[in-house]
C-alpha cells in the first residue's frame, strides 16, 4: 500500500509541473498543440534519464515508482494528445493532426532514446 502514496504525490508533482509548462509558453497560432507537446517532449527527457540512471544505479523500487510512474506519468499527457488530435481532424487540420502526431511520436521516442543513454552516464 506504500507503493500507492509515491506514485500519488509523484503523479501530483508532474501534473503540477504539466500544468505550469502550459502557463509558460503560448500558443503558436497556427493551431499546432505545442503546450502538450512540450510536456511530451520534457517529460520523455526527464523519463529517459531516470529510467537510464536508475537502472544503472539498481535503485530501491519506490524511487522508481516516485519518479518514472508518478511524477512522469503525471506530467506526461497522452490523454490530451489524442483529444487535440481529434480536435485537429474535425476542424479538417488532417495534415497538421498528421504531423502532430509523427512529431510526438518519432521526436519523443528519439528524445527518451538519448536522454536514457545520458542517464546510464550519470
Amino acid at each position: 500500500m506504500q507503493f500507492l502514496f509515491y506514485i500519488f504525490i509523484g503523479g501530483g508533482l508532474g501534473s503540477m509541473c504539466r500544468y505550469l509548462v502550459g502557463t509558460m509558453v503560448s500558443e503558436t497560432g497556427n493551431g499546432f498543440p505545442i503546450k502538450t507537446f512540450l510536456a511530451n517532449f520534457l517529460s520523455c527527457i526527464v523519463l529517459g534519464v531516470l529510467m537510464g540512471y536508475l537502472t544503472k544505479n539498481n535503485l530501491d523500487t519506490k524511487y522508481k515508482l516516485f519518479l518514472l510512474t508518478g511524477f512522469c506519468g503525471g506530467f506526461s499527457t497522452f490523454s490530451t494528445f489524442s483529444g487535440e488530435v481529434l480536435t485537429l481532424i474535425q476542424n479538417e487540420q488532417v495534415w497538421l493532426a498528421l504531423s502532430y502526431i509523427l512529431a510526438s511520436v518519432i521526436l519523443c521516442t528519439v528524445i527518451l532514446f538519448v536522454s536514457y543513454l545520458l542517464g546510464q552516464q550519470l
